[in-house]
């Protein structure tokens, strides 16, 4: 009788570990970036970092540079529900209470407070290759806070007006991350909830400012 038949190997992965992975390829980019630059930086070391082949991390992303995404795109998901939540007549730094959200979901600010990335985002100054996935990042996201407000307001997707208004909360924040690397100390002694805390004062006073006039 015939053998039956069947798929042999591993069996595929599933989405959660294909993001973790992900993750973890993300990280050891970062640190090797921080560590020795981008141009002394191999797929073979990254992915010799995670324990991976230089193959699969090319599988996950096409650039070395682009390896740091998953870090970058941190929390926009949260910022375009967190805008579709905003009630007319709310201050907007009550709704986005980041201190708060900070303690219950780390993907608003733990990517970006962390000293490391800091240092990745400091680094965008001088490598145009993260420069250019560094901008791609908030391009992308701007679409999405554009569909939140235009929701939160009853208006139509296309509509001009939120999608200038996204332009502005983009660009905010874009602005309230920059200064926060570029302006705090590289001491990787400051405890991360200094961090945390420092960087929410930013994003509330650039949001808020973004948010003036705005009903």
């Amino acid at each position: 009788m015939a053998a039956a038949s069947g798929r042999t190997g591993r069996p595929p992965l599933t989405e959660e570990r294909r993001a973790e992975i992900r993750w973890e390829i993300a990280r050891a980019a970062l640190d090797l970036f921080v560590a020795q630059g981008v141009a002394a930086t191999t797929g073979e070391q990254i992915g010799r970092a995670v324990g991976v082949s230089a193959r699969t991390v090319w599988r996950y992303f096409p650039t070395k540079e682009s390896c740091v995404r998953p870090l970058l795109t941190a929390g926009a998901g949260l910022v375009a529900e967190t805008l579709r939540q905003w009630r007319p007549g709310q201050p907007l730094d009550e709704a986005f209470d980041f201190e708060r959200r900070a303690a219950e979901d780390d993907r608003l600010l733990a990517a970006p407070a962390h000293a490391t990335v800091g240092a990745l985002v400091r680094l965008t100054r001088t490598e145009p290759g993260l420069r250019a996935v560094w901008l791609q990042t908030y391009d992308e996201a701007e679409p999405a806070f554009a569909r939140a407000l235009a929701e939160r307001a009853g208006l139509p997707a296309d509509d001009l007006r939120p999608a200038i208004q996204a332009a502005m909360f983009n660009a905010a924040l874009r602005a309230a991350v920059e200064h926060h690397a570029w302006h705090a100390a590289d001491d990787t002694r400051t405890d991360a909830a200094t961090a945390r805390a420092d960087l929410a004062r930013v994003l509330r006073t650039a949001l808020t400012t973004a948010a003036a006039g705005l009903s």
